[in-house]
């Protein structure tokens, strides 16, 4: 069996260990007895489970932009905005376990040197997003707008572990799709006063 074969089998493999299990599972050892394959032909294809993970979460991120880039072309900005969160909650309600691997894996290695491939996926999804709002704040200068943006990003990143969670649900009984969309709107209507104001 070729390389690419095997590495293929352990992907899909680990991916199903995710989804079916969580992320805490996915061990060398528990992916060698779901697979077949020994821990050793594991750490010869991918060096080590962080490899491994990192193309999980590539995947991970392929398939939002999958979904989110079928919106580029709706509504308005302000609406497409609002769509593009609400497809966002969606996705990592439906795929708990695989997000949750992904924001896992960027909170505890801040220090990490990313791929090239991998951070460009994660620019393609800041991308869309960036279009949008450049129609809907034309007056703020690109750094301005860029900061707003990954400002933006990243309060619905940190936001997004508790959506695969019932964290929130024990204190509040406020839905998650009302809590991410009044996150974003209340975060557009100060960039609208910002916006008047400069």
């Amino acid at each position: 069996m070729s390389k690419d074969k095997i590495q293929e089998n352990l992907v899909n493999k680990g991916r199903e260990l995710i989804r079916e299990k969580g992320a805490d599972f996915l061990t060398a050892r528990k992916l060698s007895d779901a697979s077949g394959y020994s821990v050793g032909t594991i750490y010869n294809q991918f060096g080590n489970m962080d490899n491994f993970i990192l193309i999980q979460n590539y995947l991970t991120l392929e398939q939002l932009y999958t979904s989110l880039v079928k919106l580029q072309t709706s509504g308005t900005p302000y609406q497409r905005l609002n769509l593009y969160v609400k497809e966002f909650i969606n996705f990592v309600i439906e795929n708990k376990n695989l997000w949750f691997l992904v924001h896992n894996f960027h909170l505890l290695n801040n220090n990490r040197h990313f791929s090239k491939i991998y951070l460009k996926r994660v620019v393609q999804i800041t991308k869309l997003v960036e279009s949008a709002f450049k129609n809907m704040f034309p007056e703020i200068e690109m750094p301005e707008r860029t900061l707003s943006i990954q400002v933006l990003w990243l309060s619905l990143f940190s936001l997004s572990s508790f959506l695969t969670t019932d964290a929130l649900d024990s204190f509040s009984k406020i839905n998650k799709y009302t809590l991410c969309e009044l996150l974003l709107n209340t975060y557009l209507a100060g960039m609208k006063v910002l916006e008047k104001a400069s």
